[in-house]
């Protein structure tokens, strides 16, 4: 029998230690840097206290997802979902909600990024509706 999974959104900073500690854990695909730092996760809740959702079940973080809006474009971080609940559409779930919840602000086009050797989740992406950009460059710069 499968454990009931509740998806609510995250609470800074009550949720914060056991978000991090599931992120690291995650095999693939989220990989922490300075923008998840306490303090920046503090200011990504007072920005958009309804943009990051977590799955639990017994307690346990079992996924996480992030929205961003800037008020034209959003961008997707951190969609995980710990290896033992895969399969169980919690993925599905937390992405259907999250797009939900940028399309009431507004948001008609967003944005991911999955790492070139994470095949699964570009396969779970396509199956979801998102389509690889083949035609852009991503670019980055960090501020420090």
């Amino acid at each position: 029998m499968r454990p009931q999974v509740a998806f609510r959104d995250f609470r800074y900073p009550a949720d914060y230690d056991a978000v991090m500690r599931f992120w690291v854990g995650i095999e693939k695909g989220v990989h922490i840097s300075a923008s998840d730092a306490p303090g920046e996760i503090q200011k990504k809740i007072q920005r958009d206290p309804d943009l990051f959702l977590v799955a639990e079940a017994h307690g346990e973080i079992v996924g996480t997802v992030i929205g961003g809006f800037d008020g034209r474009r959003g961008m997707i971080y951190h969609l995980a979902v710990s290896a033992l609940f895969r399969g169980q559409g919690i993925g599905s779930r937390l992405m259907s909600e999250i797009e939900s919840r940028l399309r009431a602000k507004g948001c008609l086009k967003s944005y991911l990024i999955v790492l070139r050797d994470n095949v699964d989740a570009m396969r779970f992406y396509e199956r979801i509706g998102w389509e690889a950009m083949d035609r852009d460059l991503l670019y980055g710069k960090e501020f420090q």
